[in-house]
């Protein structure tokens, strides 16, 4: 895919699952909801958490988006190998929450909800996933039908 088709692609979809490398050295994979930037992505989640203390010991991750699960000839997606910025600042992480219940509600969030989440960011992070080598597929370009 194209950069600009990568770009609507993570539109598109709603979720990536997060590879770290885990304690025991064994992948450890995780869903999130994300938001995007160009095709830096950007996801929030619980500061101790596995997947935060695995980054903190190697801040590398390798992201997937996929979608077309249902035929062959539909699959299409995205893995991308990152490098991961773990992000602690309490007003970026409500921004980047407030960002994800936009895209996710399709609503901004309220005066109450944004208070929520500013009482959240003392507990979470945002992770910033920025891609060093992605490589997509989309088997709609084939041509052929399975």
């Amino acid at each position: 895919m194209s950069e600009a088709e990568l770009a609507r692609f993570f539109d598109e979809e709603r979720v990536l699952t997060c590879a770290t490398r885990g304690p025991n050295g064994r992948p450890h994979l995780m869903p999130l909801w994300y938001v995007r930037d160009g095709l830096t992505l950007y996801a929030w989640t619980y500061g101790k958490s596995q997947k935060v203390r695995n980054l903190e010991r190697e801040p590398r991750a390798t992201v997937q988006i996929e979608a077309g699960r249902d035929r062959y000839g539909e699959l299409r997606g995205a893995t991308l190998e990152c490098d991961v910025v773990i992000e602690r600042d309490p007003a970026r992480v409500a921004d980047v929450g407030a960002r994800l219940i936009a895209r996710y509600s399709g609503a901004e969030p309220s005066a109450d909800a944004r208070e929520h989440l500013r009482a959240q960011a003392a507990k979470r992070v945002v992770l910033r996933f920025t891609p060093t080598r992605i490589v997509s597929w989309d088997h709609r370009k084939l041509g052929g039908s399975s």
